[in-house]
């Protein structure tokens, strides 16, 4: 398959430099990444091109795999390995990560996924593993924005289950996990990228 006639976002475009300069500060010590639901493997290819001393394991659900792997094979990178299963309700991988990265994710699945990606994460990572979560939040229940709260609304239109998830929520989440929040980081279109840190 061409590449041109792979899924493509428009979204993971416009915000991989953005999360890039974050991100290059913030794995500079990491050596294995594991990135939690790659959708067109877009930012997989980008942020492995640019961080070539981080190997960059991308997954997603199986029926997600073949585009996202005829992408990687495109771009032959020797720190991108092929793509791997993980549905986040289920058994996770036992390899270990010293980081894990996850983009426009936590307010597409339920809450109890939600729930089971942080257990997820705190079972394949070791002490001073990072934690970085890209997305929209809401703080003390309230939009930050007039475009954060129509697409709640399209969200739990789509799908009852989603939405745009309260961040002392997902702190506290974090924390069951023995992440601590470190640093977040205020990015465009109205989204942020919550960097912890596991204590």
């Amino acid at each position: 398959m061409e590449i041109t006639q792979l899924p493509f976002s428009q979204a993971c475009e416009n915000n991989q430099r953005p999360i890039l300069a974050v991100l290059t500060h913030k794995l500079a010590d990491s050596l294995h990444l594991l990135e939690v639901g790659s959708g067109t493997g877009q930012h997989a290819t980008f942020f492995a091109s640019h961080l070539p001393h981080l190997t960059w394991q991308a997954s997603d659900q199986h029926c997600n795999l073949h585009h996202i792997n005829c992408r990687i094979k495109h771009f032959k990178l020797p720190n991108l390995p092929a793509a791997v299963v993980l549905d986040i309700g289920n058994t996770w991988t036992e390899q270990h990560y010293d980081a894990v990265f996850t983009s426009n994710t936590l307010h597409i699945i339920s809450k109890q996924l939600v729930e089971a990606f942080f257990a997820g994460v705190g079972l394949i990572t070791s002490t001073n593993a990072n934690l970085l979560i890209y997305g929209p939040f809401n703080y003390q229940k309230q939009y930050t924005s007039d475009s954060n709260a129509n697409f709640d609304l399209w969200l739990k239109d789509r799908d009852p289950h989603s939405g745009i998830r309260d961040i002392e929520w997902i702190v506290e989440l974090a924390k069951a996990q023995q992440f601590e929040l470190v640093e977040d980081v205020s990015m465009p279109a109205n989204n942020r990228l919550l960097h912890f840190i596991k204590r």
